[in-house]
């Protein structure tokens, strides 16, 4: 059965389509069968996984808002070797789309059931706000990640995911746990990013993952050759971080399970 795990964040700019994508990659270079969910109309998941959004058939809009099978509208990124959910514009019609059907928050839950058996991994890259779409990742995750540049504004919207993950929690999916707080675009040089990063450590213990990934260039540059940093320059900082960060989420998912066991 997969793991379904939503990078979520409502700031935009802080990583959450570079972490979907490169955590992807890292994670099927171990052997793991992975889908890629991109639930960002923006499509930049699609496209850093070296897919046209422009020459979709099919799309995550037609799984959520239509009858469209998830098998049918997946496509295999053979340059970033996992399963893709592409989006598009299309998606932006979602937004309305799903609240004029029943059961709105769990179409995508819904979708997820008939290839849970298919993946070790489900990866949900969402949009940048607290929309339906994010709520249907939310509802649809076991648990998430929340990528974080250390500055002092991200400590701000930090409480408000947390909220809305904890109103998810009770309200509609009370298994739904953290992960952990991944910081990215990180440079020790900066005083305030240092000193940020103490207060997450400090404040968030256990759930701060131990892997930092670094402000790198090489990792900037790989979106846009449609490749995620492990195919584009494997011997990159950023590469070996998310190779890091993989290692991490993998020795991290026995004990939880033997915890949820017991």
């Amino acid at each position: 059965m997969a793991r379904v795990i939503a990078v979520a964040n409502q700031k935009g700019g802080v990583g959450k389509t570079t972490t979907s994508i490169n955590l992807a990659a890292s994670l099927a270079a171990t052997k793991c069968r992975i889908l890629l969910i991109d639930l960002d109309p923006q499509g930049n998941a699609t496209m850093g996984s070296g897919v046209d959004k422009y020459e979709l058939a099919l799309s995550a809009y037609d799984v959520l808002c239509g009858d469209v099978a998830i098998c049918d509208a997946v496509v295999s990124s053979d340059t970033a070797g996992y399963t893709l959910l592409p989006s598009n514009a299309d998606l932006t019609a979602a937004e309305v789309g799903l609240m004029q059907l029943a059961q709105r928050e769990r179409r995508l839950t819904r979708a997820l059931s008939s290839v849970a058996d298919e993946y070790d991994y489900i990866l949900i890259d969402c949009p940048p706000s607290l929309s339906m779409l994010t709520v249907n990742a939310l509802v649809a995750a076991d648990g998430v990640i929340i990528p974080m540049q250390c500055e002092y504004y991200a400590l701000e919207g930090l409480s408000a995911l947390m909220d809305t993950i904890e109103q998810i929690r009770q309200t509609l999916n009370p298994g739904l746990k953290i992960e952990g707080l991944l910081r990215t675009m990180y440079d020790p040089r900066n005083r305030l990013t240092n000193d940020v990063s103490e207060q997450m450590t400090s404040h968030f213990g256990k759930f701060v993952y131990r892997t930092i990934i670094p402000r790198n260039v090489r990792l900037a540059e790989a979106p846009s050759h449609g490749l995620p940093i492990l195919h584009y320059d494997r011997a990159s900082r950023g590469a070996m971080a998310y190779l890091a960060l993989a290692g991490e989420i993998l020795r991290n998912r026995e004990p939880r399970v033997q915890a949820a066991a017991v």
